[in-house]
């Protein structure tokens, strides 16, 4: 598609310089979390994760949730731009949170995890995905670093995906995405579209109502397991 990611791009640019952090710090603050309980400190010691993993694990997750929740709502709000639907009322937060600074380690290829671990992203990556997942979340290669970590993350998991509650926190996140986007669409101010709009929007639509959407809440849920 000549010239879609460009278009993209320039039309919601601005927004990462207007409300859009704001309106990812309300998705970042009432996302529907299931009640579940996190990882103790012994039990992260036990698996082997000492404090200075823990605390990069954090970092990981941090920024994660910070990119997540941004590119849920601008990229929401280019489909609500073209797309218009009805949507919940939204209000911004006051204010937003600067971008984490602290460097996280390079993402690792899927072909440079051992086998295991490479099944266990897999299989993490579809918890919460309510069609056939199309991209491998990076968040859960990033957390490969810590296999027994990772492991545990599995472990808490899989008793909400089995009950359907992953699945419902994907389709709550996703609307509240749309809610947000909704109000952000006014701002955008889009030159003329490609040829390839239709495509440009579809594969917008895919991105952000499956893997953004998902990894939206899941790496919230998972954040706050991991509290210091």
């Amino acid at each position: 598609m000549p010239g879609a990611l460009e278009w993209t791009w320039s039309t919601v640019r601005p927004l990462y310089r207007g409300d859009a952090p704001l309106h990812a710090e309300t998705v970042r603050r009432t996302v529907a979390l299931p009640d579940w309980p996190g990882f103790s400190a012994d039990t992260l010691l036990a698996a082997g994760v000492d404090g200075a993993e823990q605390a990069l694990i954090r970092s990981v997750l941090d920024s994660y949730q910070h990119t997540n929740a941004l590119a849920l709502v601008v990229l929401s709000a280019l489909l609500a731009r073209h797309e218009p639907r009805p949507a919940a009322v939204v209000v911004p937060a006051v204010a937003a949170p600067a971008p984490p600074g602290t460097r996280i380690p390079e993402l690792p290829p899927m072909d440079a995890l051992d086998p295991e671990v490479a099944a266990l992203v897999e299989e993490l990556n579809g918890y919460g995905e309510d069609t056939q997942p199309q991209l491998i979340a990076s968040m859960y290669r990033h957390l490969a670093y810590w296999p027994a970590y990772l492991a545990l993350v599995r472990t808490m998991l899989v008793p909400l995906q089995l009950d359907g509650r992953l699945t419902a926190l994907t389709l709550s996140t996703r609307a509240l995405g749309h809610a947000h986007g909704t109000v952000l669409a006014s701002q955008l101010k889009p030159a003329s579209p490609p040829n390839s709009l239709e495509g440009v929007l579809a594969s917008c639509r895919l991105f952000v109502e499956h893997p953004i959407a998902r990894m939206t809440g899941l790496c919230a849920l998972i954040r706050r397991a991991t509290m210091a």
